[in-house]
């Protein structure tokens, strides 16, 4: 007998209780952090093991991965950079240059309503929305 990995049940599993933003923002990905961070007052960490690494057309690419984990509420965030040298994390969603995941088992909307908002508010944020799951076809390289 086999054993055989779901993976449509793993990509359920990993996008449970959460929310998809996708912003638009010529910024670099370091000066948008420390934007978020100054403005928002969430400060974004990253790390090697966060990097999402992609082969295509015998070229190595990387996109960076930025996370926050509420010490309270323990809501987690995750900033992906979508671009990187002329390539898309997410090809779908090629206009946007970050997209900001949010796992909240509380499912607190008016708080996610409210950061949306508030990202407006960044210098060089030209679009802020709501991104559906569904939408998202290459979902399996946020998982990565």
């Amino acid at each position: 007998m086999k054993l055989k990995l779901d993976d449509e049940r793993m990509s359920d599993d990993f996008f449970e209780d959460t929310k998809i933003l996708g912003i638009a923002c010529p910024l670099k990905n370091y000066q948008f952090c420390w934007q978020v961070e100054k403005i928002l007052n969430i400060p974004f960490a990253t790390s090697a093991d966060l990097q999402i690494g992609m082969e295509k057309n015998k070229r190595s690419y990387s996109f960076t991965v930025y996370e926050f984990i509420h010490p309270i509420t323990s809501k987690e965030h995750f900033l992906y950079s979508n671009k990187h040298e002329g390539e898309f994390l997410l090809p779908e969603l090629q206009h946007l240059d970050f997209i900001w995941l949010i796992r909240d088992p509380y499912n607190d909307l008016v708080e996610f309503n409210d950061l949306q908002q508030r990202l407006r508010t960044i210098p060089g944020v030209q679009l802020v929305t709501e991104v559906a799951r569904e939408k998202i076809k290459s979902r399996d390289n946020l998982q990565r």
